[in-house]
């Protein structure tokens, strides 16, 4: 049987949380400017307004799986 350390169940949290945090941000950052192009004219807040709620959705998410919530 495969012994697993702390550290690389750690690890792997990790690297889920920053995936999370890349695939969040961009789906942000892409509906942000979406919304920006079609119904803002052109505005830079739905922008970085989008990128927020992204990255603030995966560090709930990261803050929930690294405290074992």
């Amino acid at each position: 049987m495969a012994q697993t350390f702390a550290e690389d169940q750690y690890g792997r949290k990790i690297d889920r949380c920053l995936t999370d945090t890349l695939i969040k941000f961009g789906g942000g950052l892409a509906l942000g400017s979406v919304f920006s192009l079609l119904f803002f004219k052109r505005r830079a807040w739905p922008i970085i307004m989008g990128s927020g709620f992204g990255i603030g959705v995966a560090y709930t998410n990261c803050e929930r799986a690294l405290n074992g919530k």
